[in-house]
C-alpha cells in the first residue's frame, strides 16, 4: 500500500490490514539498540553487562581510580614545566564542572561511558568573551556526531528534558572517544573484547539463579514401584513442586512418600561442577578485556597476589591500563581548552597511585634528597615536605651536593690567612 492510499484509509476510516512481516535489521542497528545477542543467547548491552559484577569491578576500578585523580594545569618556560595557580579552569576540572556535578562524578561518568559505550560527550559552554563558564556533561545517547558533505564533524545535541535541540561545532565538546575511533564514534570494551564473555557470565547467572531457586531442582528421582500413565506422572510432579521446589518451600515440609514411592537424590553432575570452574573463568577473561588484574576485582584463585607481586601488579594497572586512558582525556583537553601558542596543558597527577608502601616511600624520599652512599640530592627537604601537604623548614631549600675528600682535605690542612 502506498503512502497516499495510507493516508486516504485514516481519512476515510478505512483500517488498514497490511502489516511489516519478517523484518530483518542490521548488526549495526540491533548493537545500537542493544538487542544483538551473545554466542550464548544473551542480549549484552551497556545495561546488561553491569549485571555482572565482574564488569561492575572493572569499570568501578578504572572509572573510580581516575576520577580520583588531581588535573594540574602547566605551562612550558623554556626547558622546563611550571605548574599554574589555581584559576576558574581548575576549579571547572577539579571541583564542579557544572552546578549539578562534582568533578568526581563527571569524570567517572565519562570513562564509564568510554568503557561500556565507546565514547563520552562534555559540552563546553562558553562566555560571550570566548571564557569557559561550565562544562556540561551531555548523556551518550543525547549526542549524534555527523560527517557534513565537506567532510567535517558536526555534532547533533538533543535535550528534551532541557528544552534543548541544538549543533555544536567539535571546539565545543570534548570527545572522549574509546577504542577503534572512526573520527565519529568508538567500540567499546563489551563489543571488542568481552560480549561473548559477558554473555556467557549472564548465562550461567541466569542458570545458576534458577538452579537455586527451585530449591527442589531435578537433581530428586521419585521412583515408583509400577508403571504409571502419564496423567499420574504429571500430577505427581506438579504435586511435589508446589509442596517442595522454591526457596519458600525449602525444609518447610517433610516428605511423605506412599504406595511404595521412593525419592533418591543425585548428586552434583560433572556439568554442574564445572559451571563453577566456568564462571571464574568468566571473571578471568572479563577482567582480561578491561585490562584488569583479576586480583583487583576479587579473583585470587590463579595466583598469590601479596607483597611485592601484589605492588608490581598495582603499578602495572597504572601504567599499562590507566595511562592510556588518561591519555585520551588529556589530548582531547589540551587540543580544546588551550590555544596551541600559549605552551599550556593539562596532566593527571599519578602520585598517589604510583607510590609504593611507607618503606618504599621513604627509599624513594632518601634517594631523592642524596647523602652519603646516595650521591648528589636531586629534591630538597622543602620540595619532599611539599609532596606530603608539610609546611617548608628553615633553610630546606638547599640540595645536597656531596663534597671532595681529598677537597675536603686539603681545605682543611691549608693554613689559615
Amino acid at each position: 500500500m502506498s503512502i497516499f492510499s495510507r493516508i486516504a484509509a485514516v481519512f476515510t476510516g478505512q483500517r488498514e490490514e497490511s502489516r511489516l512481516q519478517n523484518v530483518t535489521y542490521g548488526e549495526s542497528i540491533q548493537e545500537a539498540f542493544g538487542v544483538k545477542p551473545g554466542a550464548a543467547g544473551m542480549t549484552v548491552s551497556a545495561t546488561t553487562a553491569q549485571r555482572v559484577s565482574a564488569v561492575a569491578a572493572c569499570r568501578q576500578k578504572i572509572a573510580g581510580s581516575i576520577s580520583t585523580l588531581r588535573l594540574d594545569i602547566l605551562q612550558i618556560n623554556g626547558d622546563t614545566e611550571v605548574k599554574l595557580p589555581r584559576d576558574a579552569l581548575w576549579y571547572l576540572l577539579n571541583e564542579a564542572p557544572h552546578t549539578q556535578y562534582t568533578a568526581t562524578s563527571h569524570w567517572e561518568n565519562k570513562v564509564s561511558e568510554q568503557l561500556l559505550r565507546g565514547d563520552g560527550f562534555t559540552w563546553i559552554r562558553r562566555r560571550m568573551n570566548g571564557s569557559i563558564a561550565e562544562m556540561f556533561p551531555l548523556p551518550w545517547g543525547s549526542v549524534q556526531p555527523w560527517r557534513m558533505s565537506d567532510g567535517s564533524v558536526r555534532y547533533y545535541i538533543s535535550l528534551p528534558e532541557f528544552g534543548i535541540t541544538t549543533w555544536l561545532d567539535p571546539a565545543d565538546i570534548l570527545h572522549f572517544p574509546g577504542s577503534g575511533f572512526d573520527g565519529l564514534r568508538s567500540m567499546s570494551v563489551i563489543a571488542y573484547g568481552a560480549k561473548n564473555a559477558i554473555g556467557n557470565a549472564l548465562a550461567m547467572d541466569d542458570y545458576s539463579g534458577k538452579f537455586f531457586a527451585n530449591g527442589a531442582h531435578p537433581s530428586m528421582v521419585i521412583e515408583a514401584p509400577a508403571k504409571m500413565d502419564s496423567p499420574q506422572v504429571t500430577q505427581l510432579q506438579e504435586s511435589f513442586a508446589r509442596k517442595y521446589a522454591g526457596n519458600e518451600n525449602a525444609h518447610r515440609l517433610p516428605l511423605v512418600l506412599t504406595q511404595g514411592l521412593k525419592a533418591k537424590e543425585i548428586s552434583l553432575s560433572a556439568d554442574d561442577a564445572q559451571l563453577l570452574e566456568a564462571r571464574k573463568f568468566q571473571v578471568v577473561d572479563i577482567a582480561r578485556a578491561f585490562g584488569v588484574p583479576p586480583h583487583m576485582i576479587g579473583e585470587t584463585s590463579g595466583s598469590s597476589a601479596v607483597g611485592a607481586g601484589y605492588e608490581q601488579q598495582a603499578r602495572d594497572f597504572v601504567m599499562h591500563t590507566l595511562r592510556l586512558h588518561l591519555k585520551r582525556l588529556e589530548q582531547e583537553l589540551n587540543r580544546k581548552l588551550f590555544p596551541r601558542d600559549t605552551g599550556k596543558f593539562v596532566r593527571f597527577d599519578l602520585g598517589d597511585l604510583i607510590e609504593g608502601d611507607s618503606k618504599a616511600q621513604a627509599e624513594y624520599n632518601r634517594a631523592a634528597l642524596g647523602g652519603p652512599g646516595t650521591g648528589p640530592g636531586w629534591m630538597s627537604v622543602n620540595e619532599v615536605r611539599k609532596s606530603k601537604g608539610l609546611p617548608p623548614a628553615p633553610d630546606g631549600d638547599k640540595l645536597f651536593v656531596p663534597v671532595d675528600p681529598a677537597k675536603k682535605a686539603s681545605n682543611e690542612n691549608s693554613p689559615a690567612t
